[in-house]
């Protein structure tokens, strides 16, 4: 996502990075836009208290110049004050969210006017593998459903941001064995699917899994998935007022723009 970067030519003053630590991108931003404030965002205490002794802890040296800089800047998401960043960051984390309307309408909140959002996020064309192999074996959806690029594309301009842009790319992960691949899913995180397995699975089915994974594999007889990766960004503009339903027009006036050929100044 960094790569598209350079298209856009603002230079924000403040970038938010929002679920600063799911998306590990700081050390982009800063080398990107190295005179902007940048401001790790976190939905929960837990996470922001996690990030903060992250960043503390990669602080230079003592005797380093750079120590004297401002620390690093970590908010809750509610603490963001409304138009705070010039550019809101949200790498690999929107397909989290069970509402990714009411999220972007937040982004829109935190954006500057003129100010521009960028994000990635998993589209449907992820781990259609996976999900085959759970229906062939009579198992509730392993992950929730992802969002078309298209659908994302109305969402922004619903929330309020205009010209989105929208583009995807397939990527193929392949793993030594079963373990490996489990390993790594999880830490993308839970299957949050309503409709998922209710209570713990048990060892026994665990075991069936890796069993099963074995279909998964290529040619080269390692187990492989597929990872569509939707890439978007719009800009925020100015806010305008709202249309009366009812405009109202003196006599004269109408007689005025007949006679100048101005017709197309009403509007209904």
């Amino acid at each position: 996502m960094a790569e598209r970067l350079p298209i856009i030519r603002l230079q924000p003053a403040c970038v938010l990075d929002w679920c600063a630590r799911l998306g590990g991108s700081r050390s982009l931003l800063q080398q990107a836009y190295p005179k902007a404030q940048v401001v790790a965002v976190e939905l929960a205490a837990a996470q922001r208290d996690a990030t903060l002794e992250a960043l503390q802890s990669q602080r230079p040296a003592w005797w380093s110049p750079s120590r004297w800089q401002a620390p690093p800047s970590v908010l809750l998401a509610d603490e963001v004050t409304a138009g705070q960043g010039q550019l809101l960051w949200a790498n690999m984390v929107l397909h989290g969210s069970s509402d990714p309307l009411a999220t972007m309408r937040r982004w829109h909140q935190a954006t500057a006017v003129d100010g521009f959002v960028m994000f990635s996020t998993l589209g449907p064309g992820s781990l259609e593998g996976l999900r085959a192999l759970y229906a062939r074996h009579g198992w509730a959806p392993p992950h929730a459903p992802f969002v078309d690029m298209h659908d994302l594309g109305d969402m922004l301009v619903e929330a309020g941001f205009a010209d989105p842009v929208m583009d995807q790319e397939m990527l193929t992960l392949h793993w030594a064995d079963g373990a490996a691949l489990l390993a790594e899913l999880r830490g993308l995180g839970g299957n949050v699917h309503p409709q998922r397995q209710a209570g713990l699975r048990t060892p026994r089915w665990q075991d069936a899994l890796l069993r099963a994974l074995p279909e998964l594999a290529v040619r080269d007889g390692r187990p492989a998935l597929s990872f569509e990766i939707v890439y978007g960004h719009a800009f925020r503009p100015a806010p305008r007022p709202r249309m009366k339903a009812v405009t109202t027009v003196a006599a004269e006036d109408l007689r005025t723009m007949a006679r100048t050929g101005r017709r197309g100044d009403i509007v209904s």
